[in-house]
């Protein structure tokens, strides 16, 4: 007979009670309730894909034993915006092409909103240092830190910060064209 153990936690804002394994990873855990942002890749923390935000902290999921999340709180993708309200860095990703493939792009951006929750207005390195454990094998990591950049900037703006994004990348892409 297989050993369950009940969990409980809150996964982008709702508490979730269910039942794990031992061995269940956290990414395994969120794959079962229909989490389809993070992506199995490497199942050894290195590539970031399946990167959550855990009690404030970026983290690898497939790192994470689902037990050991009793009582914390898990956000992911999905609970950082929609398709009706996207959060800045969501915009910021899409309006500069720092997507590509888009396979890394969840990863990116729940590092990226972990970075910015502790520290809104990073320097380029700090940025750089923020998104270190995201491998991406598209974009050559130019359009992703532009992408942090500027949504870090829109964001000290306040209230339409997902607008602001889209005019500065819109500017952006005037003076690229200018050259």
């Amino acid at each position: 007979m297989a050993i369950s153990l009940n969990v409980s936690f809150f996964l982008n804002g709702n508490e979730i009670r269910t039942t794990v394994t031992p061995e269940m990873s956290l990414l395994a855990l969120l794959k079962r309730l229909g989490i389809n942002s993070v992506k199995q890749a490497c199942m050894e923390g290195e590539c970031g894909a399946c990167t959550v935000i855990v009690n404030g902290d970026a983290m690898n999921s497939c790192l994470i034993m689902a037990a050991s999340i009793e009582g914390k709180s898990v956000k992911t993708l999905e609970g950082i915006g929609s398709l009706e309200n996207m959060h800045p860095l969501q915009v910021a990703f899409m309006e500069t092409g720092a997507t590509q493939c888009g396979f890394c792009t969840p990863g990116f951006i729940m590092s990226a909103v972990a970075l910015l929750d502790k520290n809104p207005n990073p320097t380029i390195d700090e940025i750089r240092f923020g998104l270190a454990g995201n491998l991406c094998r598209c974009t050559g990591y130019v359009r992703p830190l532009k992408a942090v950049e500027l949504a870090a900037a829109a964001m000290q703006e306040g209230d339409n910060a997902a607008e602001a994004v889209r005019k500065a990348v819109k500017t952006m892409h005037d003076e690229e064209f200018r050259r």
